[in-house]
């Protein structure tokens, strides 16, 4: 369980509300500098993307019959791309402990060396100047079912918990449940180990479910479009900064969103 600053302080922790422009890394990326840019002007000191949001969740792996996927199985790992830390560095990577399903068609199994906490990323150093000391982890979908992971990073003094999520609720037969797992999982974690959790997930818009046709073929009612109007980041259930979801598709659109 994590100790607790011996002063007061606040510090501004917000999550991306966020589908991707799916597989295009030069656009999602665009739109990503988008987002943070938008949030580090309203004070947001770390900000959490959903699972893979770069280059996009591969949802085609849940719908397709595997031979059906070779092509782009091998454009999806093209597209990969490892995100970097507060100050233009890299603070830190974590590699998924056990891919779920068939998510192990892509990624093997990570080796636990990446079970860490980061320490003194946020805190009341952001302002005055003095030594930041809180730590950050985080997890990845449903490694938050392993007990033995978040005991890892609980024992390693987690003050702020990162959760990266896919859309699972836009899953054919996963409607109801999903959500209500992923925020039980949450409350849980963090309950047990005494910190304040970001939870952040994508969502499937139309560039998903067209660069899936496009490239695969027709699917079935397997994955089911869940789109709105305005997509922003949320700031302690504060909608703050919107985009346009249909404009977004590239950096001179994001840069006029």
């Amino acid at each position: 369980m994590a100790s607790q600053p011996s002063f007061p302080t606040k510090v501004k922790l917000a999550a991306a509300h966020s589908a991707p422009v799916y597989m295009s890394k030069s656009a999602i990326l665009a739109k990503a500098i988008h987002l943070i840019h938008a949030a580090a002007r309203d004070g947001v000191s770390m900000l959490v993307f959903p699972e893979t949001y770069v280059p996009g969740y591969p949802y085609f792996i849940e719908c397709y019959p595997p031979l059906k996927q070779v092509a782009a199985l091998a454009k999806y790992a093209e597209g990969v791309f490892i995100a970097g830390g507060r100050g233009g560095g890299i603070k830190g990577t974590h590699r998924k402990l056990q891919p779920t399903y068939v998510e192990r068609i892509i990624w093997a199994q990570g080796d636990g060396s990446t079970l860490m906490t980061w320490k003194g990323m946020l805190g009341p150093g952001e302002a005055d100047g003095k030594e930041k000391s809180w730590n950050v982890g985080g997890l990845a979908c449903w490694e938050h079912t392993m007990l033995l992971a978040r005991q890892a990073l609980i024992t390693q003094q987690e003050h702020v918990h990162a959760a990266a999520w896919p859309a699972l609720s836009t899953m054919t037969g996963f409607e109801e449940t999903a959500d209500s797992q992923i925020e039980a999982l949450m409350k849980c974690h963090a309950l047990t180990a005494q910190c304040f959790v970001v939870a952040a997930s994508n969502y499937v818009d139309e560039t998903c479910l067209e660069w899936m046709k496009e490239n695969i073929g027709q699917q079935g009612p397997e994955i089911l479009p869940f789109v709105w109007d305005k997509e922003a980041y949320w700031e302690a259930g504060k909608k703050k900064h919107e985009l346009r979801v249909s404009e977004a598709k590239g950096e001179e659109e994001a840069k006029k969103a």
